[in-house]
């Protein structure tokens, strides 16, 4: 069923096959799928702030001034994957990246091996603090140069183009550090906690 499916609807450029996880198919267009409502923010620099807690040294918070003040770069050509099967290819963020915003923060724990982030509407997700590490993961605000749409996350989302797109979390406010592991939302659910999604990692065992 699955392959007459992807048949009718993949968009798969010629030659890009590899760069399609199994199970997928290829979309020209950017589904929508969150849980909760959208917000709806005013007047971002009275209303909105930006936390980090837990294994820290101490707690920080940012305005929203001050957070988009921070260096920013833009990552090219970044394939994303959902759950739900669509793929979409060769995508543009703009944002901090994660590794750098580590330097504009108190010191980590010698502990902090995790991370939470927290989103509007009690929405979690974790990640092991060595794959934020990598050159893609983005504290996100732009896709394709232009601001976040409301329902893709304005004006804030977490992104982690290695894992299913439910890790990279819309609406973030706060990353918290962790010593331990702690499942984020959709894990309690019975997501797989890993998301890799060139193993299939779709749900828990």
């Amino acid at each position: 069923m699955f392959d007459a499916f992807r048949k009718k609807f993949d968009r798969t450029p010629p030659g890009a096959e590899e760069r399609v996880p199994p199970g997928q198919y290829v979309t020209e267009k950017f589904p929508v799928l969150h849980y909760g409502d959208v917000p709806n923010y005013a007047n971002l620099e009275q209303t909105w702030d930006f936390r980090v807690f837990g294994d820290i040294t101490e707690p920080k918070t940012f305005s929203y001034s001050e957070f988009r003040s921070l260096p920013t770069v833009t990552v090219e050509n970044i394939d994303i994957h959902c759950v739900t099967r669509w793929s979409k290819l060769g995508t543009r963020w703009t944002g901090i990246r994660f590794s750098e915003f580590l330097k504009h923060i108190p010191a980590l724990k010698p502990a902090a091996a995790y991370v939470l982030a927290h989103s509007e509407g009690g929405y979690t997700a974790n990640l092991p603090l060595e794959t934020m590490m990598d050159d893609d993961v983005l504290l996100a605000y732009k896709f394709e140069d232009a601001e976040l749409a409301p329902e893709h996350g304005y004006p804030l989302r977490l992104f982690v183009p290695k894992k299913y797109f439910w890790k990279s979390a819309k609406w973030l406010r706060a990353i918290e550090f962790m010593s331990s592991d702690r499942l984020g939302f959709w894990e309690r659910y019975g997501y797989n906690n890993h998301a890799d999604p060139w193993l299939e990692e779709r749900y828990a065992e």
